[in-house]
Formats: structure tokens, sequence, C-alpha cells
């Protein structure tokens, strides 16, 4: 069995932690379901809505990243 290297520290937490998280700079599909999901919620679940739903959430959302 090799013996460790003493002269190094054990990594930490912080040293595999970003500096700084990215800032998201576009409107996923991902956040645009979860919006179109709460819409629908908010709706009563009601059936016939889910590309209205769709579009109304990309709309906000694009809206949103639009403003500085």
């Amino acid at each position: 069995m090799a013996k460790a290297n003493t002269d190094e520290r054990p990594a930490t937490a912080s040293d595999r932690a970003p500096t700084a998280l990215p800032q998201q700079t576009s409107v996923t599909n991902t956040d645009v379901a979860r919006r179109a999901y709460d819409l629908s919620l908010a709706r009563g679940r009601e059936h016939g809505h889910d590309v209205e739903d769709w579009i109304e959430a990309e709309r906000e959302l694009r809206a949103s990243f639009a403003t500085p």
C-alpha cells in the first residue's frame, strides 16, 4: 500500500464549489413546462388548454428576460 502524500491538504467543499453561479440567459423548455403546469393548476387542471398554457408561459418568461 502506497503512503499518502502528506504535503497536500485535503480538498474541502469550498474547493469544489463554483465561485459564481452562471446566470441564466434564456428561457428553457423546462422553464416553460413548469410555468405552463402552474397555469394549468391555477385553472383547475381543465382539459383542452395545454397549448394556450404553453404559449402564455413562453410569453411571460420571455417578457421577464427582456426587462433589464
